[in-house]
């Protein structure tokens, strides 16, 4: 088996499933996907959950608001599908402007259509087990694990970050999975001492090539969830980092994440099964 995990190979896995199921059961779920403003890599990320959505079966509803849109604009309309019963699952595009209040946001979607995961009632149900939506970053990481046969039980799991959208889920997911789980953050002390122990080491700093071959035990998985763009022209023509600096680590660990092609196709593809899910329980 390869040392490299193939995300893309994993995301069109699990993409062409949603599709057969979407196909066979005759349902046609939907997602809309509001973009506030014309930021670059937000748009790219908009159009790559469209074609996705084409491709699985899924209607795709685009709302493009202007970046002077108001907060109450956009809560109106998330309000609007909210009540839409044609709608399973509505997605903002963060970041938003700065006039807009992200946290209200969040928590202005149904819990039953929030298919990112990122609202209180997602979170609360994460934590405590009972039915919801998780992020869809720490989803597919663990759809990778699963799918390249890494046990995860028993294992010493360390995160390396604590953000709401991937730190933190990632954490509970692991925990779920009977890991034995440690998260380290900008006040952690002697943080390679912790790391160097870890048979799973998931990285979400947000610091470009931060982790290099001393913070990682031989034999570990390493998963990098950053990603970053370099200056081609002082790369060697690289265009896009991790948070590991995957050169230095790649001969210590057993297997190892790219950027891209790792985590980053995974988390279009949980999307995709996260709005399946919407529209099953919605049809409860």
């Amino acid at each position: 088996m390869s040392k490299i995990i193939d995300g893309k190979a994993v995301s069109a896995a699990v993409k062409d499933e949603v599709k057969l199921e979407i196909n066979n059961k005759g349902i046609r779920p939907c997602l809309a996907v509001i973009l506030v403003g014309n930021d670059p890599a937000s748009t790219v990320y908009v159009n790559n959950k469209k074609k996705a959505c084409e491709y699985c079966g899924i209607e795709s509803r685009s709302y493009e608001l202007k970046e002077d849109t108001s907060e109450e604009e956009l809560l109106n309309l998330i309000e609007k599908l909210n009540k839409d019963n044609g709608v399973n699952g509505i997605l903002v595009q963060l970041p938003v402007p700065p006039q807009i209040d992200a946290d209200k946001v969040i928590e202005a979607i149904s819990p039953l259509k929030d298919v990112d995961g990122f609202s209180k009632v997602s979170v609360g149900a994460l934590s405590t087990g009972a039915e919801g939506f998780v992020p869809c970053t720490p989803a597919g990481i663990i759809e990778l694990l699963k799918r390249y046969d890494v046990k995860i039980e028993g294992k010493n799991c360390v995160v390396m970050g604590r953000s709401n959208i991937v730190g933190k889920p990632m954490a509970m997911l692991l925990l779920k999975e009977n890991g034995t789980v440690t998260v380290t953050h900008t006040k952690t002390q002697d943080i390679k001492s912790i790391t160097r122990n870890a048979d799973i080491l998931i990285a979400a700093v947000g610091r470009d090539r931060m982790i290099d071959e001393s913070y990682v035990k031989e034999g570990a998985v390493v998963i990098d969830v950053g990603i970053h763009r370099l200056d081609p022209d002082k790369n060697n023509g690289k265009k896009l980092c991790g948070d590991v600096d995957y050169d230095s680590v790649f001969d210590r660990a057993s297997l190892i994440t790219p950027v891209p092609g790792g985590v980053g196709p995974m988390t279009i593809a949980m999307l995709m099964k996260n709005t399946l899910k919407a529209y099953y329980l919605q049809s409860k």
